[in-house]
């Protein structure tokens, strides 16, 4: 592959605290035209249950990622380097008509896919994985295996009555779509009370994967992340970084935390031994500025998109060689 075109801009010539706002500076564009990775907001939380505010996580996650640079010190990999990735903006979701903005989100991320780009998006409450589940499904034509790093599981059926939609059940409706495959769905980190104590009874029927966080801490991150290969393999796989899966006195600025989590340090490892999957896309969801403090979430959450960005753009420049 020729050298790829866009390239972020040099904090060295132009400082972090100047110009216009992109997601790691990386070029700002109309469309994912001629792009590998699309970088893309997700700026909605119609599904939040309890504390709003995720649908400012872009913008601060931008602001944020002013903060990282060219190359990941420890694998080596610099993403502007292997395939060309630009910020292609917030898609246009209106606030108001739940289902009309998933349609909405499913639209844009939609465009991303027909113009050949893999879609990594800053959201957003988790029930925007739910549409971009469904484009990349249908883009693809097969089930999606999936890596998701959460305190939650996601996999409840209603709430408030018989509201299908809401951050708590996008998983649920998404195996019940034939969008994702439950037995290559590896959910990590999972903790904190529950609803009842059958609650994952319904995830577990289907084959998903659950490693709650006291089965992490007892084997570390290596030897999770041995299972995850096992278990995804060479086939299709979304990851999605509920950055919650954090631990709130690293990542307070959520709707809802929980005590006992990751911590930064272990997160990156996970994230780092992902390299080698077929990750057809990736989300970091549920920033929450305004509880938020001195930025540090949405600085979490810039940081991941970067580790996500690496073992993207290492992927595809494969497939792209």
């Amino acid at each position: 592959m020729k050298n790829p075109v866009h390239q972020p801009v040099d904090a060295s010539l132009v400082p972090r605290f100047a110009g216009h706002a992109t997601f790691m500076r990386s070029p700002a564009k109309a469309s994912a035209a001629g792009l590998d990775v699309a970088l893309v907001g997700i700026p909605w939380d119609g599904g939040t249950t309890n504390r709003a505010g995720a649908r400012h996580g872009p913008r601060e996650v931008r602001n944020q990622s002013s903060l990282m640079r060219r190359a990941n010190h420890q694998s080596g990999i610099a993403p502007f380097d292997l395939v060309e990735v630009a910020d292609v903006g917030d898609l246009a979701v209106q606030p108001i008509d739940l289902l009309a903005a998933l349609a909405q989100i499913e639209q844009g991320i939609s465009s991303i896919c027909l113009e050949g780009a893999l879609p990594l998006s800053v959201g957003g409450d988790h029930l925007t994985t739910l549409p971009v589940l469904r484009a990349i499904h249908k883009a693809r034509g097969v089930p999606l295996g999936l890596v998701q790093f959460d305190a939650h599981s996601d996999t409840n059926d209603r709430y408030f009555g018989d509201n299908l939609y809401t951050h708590g059940t996008p998983f649920r409706r998404a195996i019940e779509e034939g969008v994702l495959d439950p037995r290559r769905i590896i959910q990590i980190g999972i903790r904190g009370s529950v609803y009842d104590v059958d609650e994952h009874a319904w995830a577990k029927a289907q084959g998903i994967r659950i490693i709650y966080i006291e089965e992490f801490a007892e084997r570390g991150p290596d030897d999770v992340v041995s299972e995850v290969h096992r278990l995804l393999g060479d086939a299709p796989a979304y990851v999605t970084f509920d950055i919650d899966c954090i631990d709130p006195s690293m990542a307070p600025g959520t709707g809802t935390p929980e005590i006992g989590g990751l911590t930064t340090r272990e997160a990156q490892a996970l994230v780092r031994g992902l390299r080698g999957l077929n990750v057809v896309g990736a989300d970091v969801v549920e920033v929450s500025p305004p509880f938020d403090v001195g930025g540090s979430t949405a600085l979490v959450g810039a940081t991941f998109l970067f580790e996500l960005l690496c073992v993207m753009a290492e992927a595809r420049s494969k497939t792209r060689a």
